[in-house]
């Protein structure tokens, strides 16, 4: 009765609604996710193989147990100032860019560690690699999250978290077949290996496209329309997904997506 009043044709609603629901997850979608994702694999990894490595750190290092206990829980710290300045940032310099300035910290971080002939530099890239676990853990989420459909945001949004768990997995069989070489190699090999992974991802990144919804912040509607098509099952659509509206102050255009 009501479509009847209005004057629309509730078969026209009907076919339009099905024309919109996605018939399975965009493989493009899913592979700059996976990708996203690698570095909370890091973050898993820096976490679970600190568990193995600090028992011959406190050994060579002739470390207490006040400083091991600081050196271990040093990385939430500094994971929780990461986070407060990464919302930020990635409004400034896009998402994109903040997962490669994660990737970054995460790499200088590896390799202090991995140099590691003091406790002093050992706590500072510890320091360092927390920072870049606070960039990543706010940031992946939302990337992935801003390039998935609606039908699928939940699965591509998961797994930055998954992957955490990969990491912390990882981390443990590191140490178990690290423990086997000598004392003075193992640890250090335990911690550094996590930059080369960190540098594969902050090259890797780049070659991956910015998020759509980041561009439309920007007012780059063309980009972020051409983008988006990459992004979406059904990329037919002559819309793209986007729908514009006046904004509230003057006369700019602002664009919102229907995802």
């Amino acid at each position: 009765m009501a479509d009847q009043i209005s004057g629309e044709n509730p078969t026209e609603k009907t076919v339009e609604k099905l024309s919109e629901t996605p018939t399975g997850v965009n493989r493009y979608a899913l592979q700059c996710a996976i990708v996203a994702s690698i570095v909370s694999i890091i973050f898993g990894y820096d976490t679970g193989v600190m568990s193995g490595a600090m028992v011959f750190i406190e050994e060579e290092l002739k470390t207490n147990d006040v400083q091991i206990e600081v050196l271990t829980g040093i990385l939430n710290l500094c994971a929780l100032v990461g986070s407060l300045l990464a919302g930020r940032t990635s409004d400034v310099i896009g998402r994109r860019y903040t997962i490669v300035l994660a990737s970054v910290l995460f790499m200088l971080g590896s390799i202090l560690m991995g140099w590691g002939p003091s406790y002093p530099v050992l706590l500072t890239g510890r320091c360092t690699a927390g920072l870049g676990v606070g960039f990543a853990l706010m940031v992946a989420p939302v990337y992935s999250a801003e390039i998935a459909t609606a039908s699928h945001r939940g699965l591509l949004a998961s797994l930055p978290h998954l992957c955490i768990s990969i990491g912390i997995l990882l981390g443990y069989l590191v140490n178990y077949f690290f423990s086997k070489l000598p004392m003075h190699i193992g640890w250090r090999l335990m911690l550094g290996i996590a930059a080369v992974p960190s540098l594969v991802l902050a090259f890797g990144i780049l070659k991956m496209p910015e998020s759509p919804r980041w561009l439309i912040l920007q007012g780059r509607l063309e980009r972020a329309r051409g983008y988006s098509t990459w992004f979406r099952t059904r990329p037919k659509r002559r819309n793209y997904g986007f729908r514009t509206s006046k904004s509230l102050p003057g006369s700019t255009l602002s664009a919102r997506m229907k995802w």
